[in-house]
C-alpha cells in the first residue's frame, strides 16, 4: 500500500512526472527502430545464426534483439562506449588533451564533442566489419545475410547503421538532460532485459533439440535468469 502510495505521489509531481514520461516514451521509440531492419536481409536465416552461435547470440541479446533483427540501430551505442573509452585514455597520451581535461567543465565539453566525433568512424567501421563477416558466412562458411552489400547499397547501410548509433547516442543525451538521467546507461540496460526473452528460448531449443546442450548457452542462460 505504501509503495503505491509513493508511486501516485512520484506522478503529482509536475517536473517529476514529465521526465519519467519522456524517459519511457524515449525508450518505447528505441524498441520500435530495434524491429525496423535494412532492407535485402533474410531475417529467418540470421535469427538460425544468431540462434546457434553463443557469442554471437550474447552480442545480439546486448542489442535487445536488434542485431538479430539487422536493424538500423543494430550497433547500438557499442561505437559510443568504445569511443568513450579511447578519450579517456588519449589524455594520458597526448598532452593537449591532457590540459583540456583540466580546464573543468568547457573543457569536458569539448571532449565530449570529440567523443561524437570518433563514433561516427567507429560505428561505421564496426557495422562495416559485421557486414562482411555475415556477407562472407562469418565463422561457419555459411552465407548468413544475402543482400546486395556492395557498393552503393554499402554505403547506404554504412550511413544507415552509423545514423542510427548516433540516434541513440542523442536520444541518450535527451534522457540525461530533460528524463531520469543516465541515459545511455538505461539505453544499455533496456537492450539486456529485452533480449533475455530471446535468448532464455533460443537456450531452450538448443537444449531440447537433436544438438544437445550448449554449454556456453546454457551458462548465459542460468546467469542472466
Amino acid at each position: 500500500m505504501a509503495f503505491a502510495e509513493n508511486i501516485k505521489k512520484i506522478f503529482t509531481l509536475p517536473d517529476l512526472r514529465n521526465r519519467i514520461l519522456i524517459t519511457i516514451g524515449i525508450l518505447i521509440l528505441i524498441r520500435v527502430f530495434a524491429h525496423i531492419p535494412l532492407p535485402g536481409v533474410d531475417l529467418e536465416n540470421l535469427k538460425e545464426f544468431f540462434a546457434k552461435n553463443q557469442i554471437f547470440g550474447l552480442l545480439n541479446m546486448f542489442s535487445g534483439g536488434a542485431m538479430q533483427n539487422f536493424s538500423i540501430i543494430m550497433m547500438g551505442v557499442g561505437p559510443y562506449i568504445t569511443a568513450s573509452i579511447v578519450m579517456t585514455l588519449l589524455p594520458h597520451v597526448i598532452p593537449q588533451l591532457d590540459a583540456l581535461s583540466k580546464e573543468g567543465e568547457a573543457g569536458q565539453r569539448k571532449i565530449n564533442q570529440y567523443t561524437r566525433f570518433l563514433t561516427v568512424p567507429l560505428a561505421a567501421f564496426q557495422a562495416l566489419a559485421m557486414i562482411k563477416l555475415l556477407s562472407a558466412g562469418g565463422i561457419s562458411g555459411q552465407q548468413i545475410i544475402t543482400g546486395d552489400f556492395t557498393g552503393g547499397n554499402l554505403i547506404i547501410a554504412l550511413i544507415t547503421i552509423t545514423a542510427g548509433t548516433m540516434l541513440l547516442m542523442w536520444l541518450g543525451e535527451i534522457i540525461s538532460e530533460n528524463g531520469i538521467g543516465n541515459g545511455v546507461s538505461l539505453i544499455i540496460t533496456l537492450g539486456i532485459v529485452a533480449g533475455i526473452p530471446s535468448q532464455v528460448r533460443n537456450t531452450l531449443a538448443v537444449i531440447t533439440g537433436e544438438g544437445g546442450v550448449d554449454t556456453g548457452q546454457l551458462l548465459s542462460f542460468v546467469f542472466f535468469a
